[in-house]
């Protein structure tokens, strides 16, 4: 841990720029003055400021859009900054900064998103105690990696999730179930400064009754990899042969299919069940406790690296920073 003394901030839109338009709020330019203009004189580390283009809702925050973030937050700490602050749509939030983490493995600096539930300026908003308290943490040191700051909380992204629409809270750790080791050392593939691909990842949550068709429709739908949603433990529809064969067809096609729980708290673990140990025999893997939004963004960067399938499925069962810990 070391203290940051020269940040840079990456402003994305979100709620916390939004000014009034004639369809409702909208992301708008010219943050960065009211930012001076508000945090003067605040015992805070030096910092510059870059707007991101373009300024987006969050709601419309996409993979390609990681990557130029990806690219931005290099930049910075090639260019001298030791920390980097990241202002963010809540909506999606958790989304980018987990898979941020896996785009920025092994970055010599910390990252820290954040941003707020009402619009700087607007009465009881949020916006400023939430940038000035994630400029304090950085400006008093944090480990390298990504973070995320919201009402005074550190948390981290891998382990989060925003479960609230509303209040000054809607962040919260997930009590998921951890214990898996740590990968003993991360391919260069996907070491920070290696450029990753964009990647097709589906989500589906199962639902009683789903039946092939369904998954069917995404497994020919052109992705890479697919993260099914599964009841408890880990279990699906394990007696419909129809859709146990849809599955083995996704490994026959090199899709890689990652099962994580609905619930909020615990982990897949395939072999407790006969449901869920149908589902292994057909290729499926443990997502353990990840949440949605850590195996969204481990899947991304793990094709996105292009890492042959063995190996891509050898690294989604191992923790590469937290997420399974």
């Amino acid at each position: 841990m070391s203290a940051s003394n020269n940040v840079m901030v990456l402003y994305t839109g979100g709620t916390i720029g939004m000014q009034a338009s004639a369809n409702g709020l909208a992301p708008a330019s010219g943050f960065e003055a009211r930012m001076r203009e508000q945090l003067d004189g605040a015992p805070l580390p030096a910092w510059q400021f870059q707007e991101m283009a373009p300024l987006i809702d969050s709601a419309n925050m996409t993979p390609a859009y990681w990557q130029r973030l990806r690219t931005a937050v290099i930049d910075a700490v090639d260019h001298g900054c030791d920390g980097v602050l990241i202002l963010h749509g809540t909506d999606t939030l958790a989304y980018s900064a987990a898979a941020m983490s896996f785009q920025l493995l092994g970055l010599p600096a910390p990252v820290v998103f954040t941003g707020s539930m009402l619009p700087a300026g607007v009465p009881d908003s949020d916006a400023w105690e939430n940038v000035s308290g994630a400029l304090q943490a950085l400006g008093a040191g944090l480990e390298s990696g990504v973070h995320l700051h919201f009402h005074g909380a550190m948390m981290a992204p891998t382990r989060c999730a925003k479960i609230r629409s509303f209040g000054r809270n809607p962040f919260a750790a997930l009590n998921r179930q951890g214990g898996v080791p740590r990968a003993q050392s991360i391919p260069q593939a996907l070491d920070y400064r290696q450029p990753k691909a964009l990647a097709n990842v589906g989500v589906l949550p199962l639902v009683p009754g789903i039946g092939a068709a369904q998954l069917d429709a995404l497994v020919g739908s052109g992705i890479q990899a697919l993260i099914l949603e599964c009841f408890g433990s880990g279990t699906g529809p394990s007696d419909n042969p129809a859709f146990l064969a849809s599955l083995g067809r996704a490994q026959d096609q090199g899709i890689v299919v990652v099962a994580i729980t609905q619930c909020h708290e615990g982990g897949v673990e395939l072999d407790v069940y006969e449901a869920g140990s149908r589902l292994r025999s057909v290729g499926v893997l443990s997502g353990g406790g990840m949440t949605r939004e850590a195996a969204f963004g481990k899947l991304n960067a793990l094709i996105g690296a292009d890492l042959n399938i063995q190996e891509t499925r050898r690294l989604v069962e191992l923790d590469l920073c937290g997420e399974l810990l």
